[in-house]
């Protein structure tokens, strides 16, 4: 499914990256970041543009292979692994930043990511995710068609257990995201801190 709609000339949510993430940019080191499920590369090319080496894991290679397109388009450098998240393994303790951005995946497999996700990153790492709640189902303005591939945020304050959140919310805001993103929408945003040590007891 991902490999037709990124065959179309048109980039299916856009070139420019995810709100939120441009929000928080400051907060995100300039080391090496990992973008998961990243399609056709907007968040992940803008992270280079900012000083960050980038590594861009999607399934697709139709979607990574216009994530370099774009990346030559801004003349900058990505790495692209083309891979599903299922098979993918988080190297520990290796990433200033990781970066979610509308990454659905079925639970299961989400709570092995998200776990991963907190063993990969290094002290002082950061967590950067936006994603649907269920309440998007009532918007239809984007998302997956089902409420187990979405997110709310008291699951992922369990499945995120090591980090410190920063910024932790639900909330509805207006998107404007290519063709698929439009319009009045339901997320969780987190940005979340790996502590450089554990606060003694």
């Amino acid at each position: 499914m991902w490999n037709e709609r990124y065959s179309q000339p048109d980039y299916a949510f856009g070139k420019h990256p995810n709100d939120f993430l441009v929000q928080v940019i400051e907060q995100i080191p300039q080391g090496r970041v990992l973008c998961l499920g990243e399609g056709e590369g907007r968040n992940a090319v803008y992270l280079a543009q900012q000083g960050c080496t980038v590594t861009a894991v999607d399934a697709s290679p139709v979607g990574l292979e216009k994530a370099q397109k774009l990346a030559a388009e801004r003349s900058v450098e990505i790495e692209t692994i083309v891979a599903d998240l299922a098979d993918f393994v988080i190297q520990p303790d290796a990433w200033d930043g990781i970066i979610s951005i509308f990454c659905h995946l079925p639970l299961p497999l989400r709570a092995q990511i998200h776990r991963q996700v907190v063993a990969g990153l290094r002290p002082g790492g950061v967590f950067v995710l936006e994603a649907y709640t269920p309440r998007q189902l009532t918007l239809n303005t984007g998302g997956p068609p089902t409420a187990n591939l979405m997110m709310e945020l008291a699951t992922l304050q369990q499945e995120l257990v090591g980090l410190e959140f920063r910024h932790a919310l639900e909330l509805e805001r207006e998107i404007q995201e290519g063709s698929f993103h439009q319009g009045p929408s339901a997320v969780v945003q987190v940005l979340a801190l790996k502590l450089t040590a554990v606060p003694a007891l």
